[in-house]
């Protein structure tokens, strides 16, 4: 299994623990099946809580907010393309 950046290690170990009472690295063999199914479900959720938004809507602080948005959901689409892997 490649090496995992610890924010994809803290979101696998959450879904493990809570369904095996072990890390992911201690998981039985459907670590790959989980590991897709995270991967899944992160991404609804940004696209729920973080939805892409056009580059421009002509208001400078809108634009700044927009940025930080942006920058969060693709931090967060990151951990699940690593995921997905």
């Amino acid at each position: 299994m490649p090496e995992l950046s610890p924010a994809a290690q803290a979101v696998l170990n959450a879904v493990t623990l809570k369904r095996y009472d072990v890390l992911y690295y201690a998981c039985p063999k459907s670590i790959d099946q989980i590991k897709s199914d995270v991967a899944a479900a992160l991404r609804a959720a940004v696209d729920q809580v973080v939805p892409d938004e056009p580059l421009y809507k002509g208001d400078q602080r809108w634009m700044f907010e927009r940025d930080a948005r942006q920058a969060c959901r693709k931090k967060l689409l990151a951990i699940a393309d690593e995921l997905k892997a």
